[in-house]
């Protein structure tokens, strides 16, 4: 498997901030060399922490660029947290990131205005399709949970192909965003990786968590109301404006209809008020209860992976910030625990 840089020990702790008579994540966490196969094979660990720096999927859904910067600062930052009664940091070990940089080089100067160079993008994130699926079976195929940070929503594809193959079956799925992300399947984009993942028969029951509605266009709409056995959602609007649902409920109702099957969760960061990404939102959900659909979700699912994307931290106007960072490595933190915690 030749599309991975890992990140072996020494890598980790350059991440860190030492402090006498404390234990961070870091510290704490199972490290791999380069022989990454092996010993992710022979670990007893539960979780694998995964990074994708790739925005090559936005940009071929007119999105602008930016993700690619969320992997760093969100590890950095979980890597420093406490090690402490909370949260076991001996059942995970990071892995690294998957190669991007010559997908990324050769994306670099393509212009989606020009026909050609569209195509070309939409190319390029197939190309990753693969490596990212090729990654992800050989995680789950070892009976582990990918955790799977950065990146365009166009890698949800790749998860669940890749989740699918090793466990030689369709899978669910459940994602809060405001967008289906369920657009027309002409080459690969952050818009379509749903898409594709149901028309090629590896997705199964698909939720997506408060959709904004002025945000989905009809073409997509319909395709769930013609098969509702498979594809369900309810809408932000539902919750905070009408007031028709509360929070808990629309959630539960989303959790439900995947009938207590294994999963993939995914969640979109511009579903989150002011948090830089491609399509930043204004009016969303707030960061604390993306926390708790990640934890809920967690805990009252049989979790396959998760997947944190769309974070594009460049984009933020305060420059030296890291609070997306710091956010990620919650819900990270959240996630873990959220598989750990017995439902009462």
């Amino acid at each position: 498997m030749q599309h991975i840089k890992v990140y072996t020990k020494d890598e980790l702790f350059k991440l860190l901030r030492f402090r006498a008579g404390e234990e961070k994540v870091g510290e704490a966490i199972q490290p791999l060399s380069n022989n990454w196969q092996h010993d992710l094979a022979a670990s007893d660990c539960k979780f694998v922490l995964l990074g994708i720096a790739e925005d090559i999927g936005v940009r071929a859904n007119y999105g602008r660029a930016g993700a690619s910067t969320a992997f760093r600062p969100a590890l950095e930052s979980f890597l420093n947290q406490q090690s402490n009664q909370f949260l076991d940091a001996g059942s995970l070990v990071v892995l690294g990131e998957i190669v991007v940089d010559d997908l990324m080089k050769t994306a670099a100067d393509l212009d989606v205005k020009r026909e050609a160079d569209l195509k070309e993008l939409r190319s390029l994130v197939a190309v990753l399709d693969e490596r990212v699926t090729e990654v992800i079976r050989f995680i789950v195929a070892l009976n582990k949970i990918p955790i799977v940070i950065g990146g365009g929503h166009n890698n949800a594809f790749g998860n669940i192909k890749g989740a699918s193959m090793a466990l030689n079956k369709k899978i669910n799925v459940i994602n809060c965003d405001p967008h289906l992300d369920f657009r027309e399947a002409d080459g690969r984009h952050s818009g379509n990786g749903f898409t594709y993942a149901y028309e090629q028969q590896f997705l199964n029951r698909y939720a997506v968590f408060c959709m904004h509605e002025q945000y989905n266009n009809q073409k997509a709409l319909q395709k769930f109301r013609k098969d509702p056995q498979h594809l369900y959602y309810n809408t932000f609007e539902s919750v905070f404006i009408k007031e028709e649902i509360d929070f808990k409920t629309a959630l539960a109702q989303c959790l439900g209809f995947l009938n207590d099957a294994a999963c993939g969760i995914e969640i979109d960061l511009d579903a989150i008020t002011n948090v830089p990404s491609s399509a930043k939102t204004s009016s969303g959900i707030s960061p604390t209860q993306a926390r708790q659909f990640i934890f809920q979700c967690a805990s009252k699912t049989k979790p396959i992976y998760l997947h944190i994307a769309e974070a594009a931290p460049v984009l933020s106007h305060i420059k030296a910030d890291n609070k997306t960072g710091k956010l990620i490595a919650y819900l990270i933190a959240d996630f873990v625990k959220g598989c750990d915690y017995k439902c009462v």
